[in-house]
């Protein structure tokens, strides 16, 4: 809640407050009525919130980074894990590209040395891969 959904909820509190004498007997007693209902529903593990007054010339200092210990330790559990996930994508990438290459070279070596099986030259998969790499 911002400051002035407080101050309005102060507001109302103190008007309903203020005509609360001028209400009749039966109203009064099912207002506590319905406030004792509320209160059994309410769940027991849900602790209750104090509003504290905070000035407003206070706020900008109340808050920031600092003003939790260890708030740079949750935000560092929070990246630490990204960066290494991150850092893992962009190895896998570079193993698998250096994978790729060696084997383009180990082909290349083989077409180059005639070391290659005459069914690799009668493959038309082949022939296109290697027309292909020639463009």
């Amino acid at each position: 809640m911002n400051m002035e959904e407080i101050n309005f909820a102060y507001k109302v509190r103190h008007a309903l407050n203020q005509n609360l004498e001028h209400l009749p007997a039966s109203t009064t007693s099912r207002l506590a009525a319905a406030r004792q209902a509320a209160l059994a529903r309410k769940k027991a593990d849900t602790p209750m919130r104090a509003l504290a007054s905070v000035p407003a010339t206070a706020q900008g200092t109340a808050g920031g980074f600092f003003a939790n210990p260890f708030s740079w330790l949750s935000r560092l559990s929070v990246a630490l894990p990204v960066v290494v996930v991150m850092a893992s994508l962009v190895g896998m990438y570079q193993a698998e590209k250096q994978h790729r290459i060696s084997e383009l070279a180990e082909i290349d070596a083989m077409v180059l040395s005639d070391e290659l099986p005459l069914n690799a030259y009668l493959d038309h998969g082949f022939n296109a891969f290697l027309a292909k790499r020639g463009d």
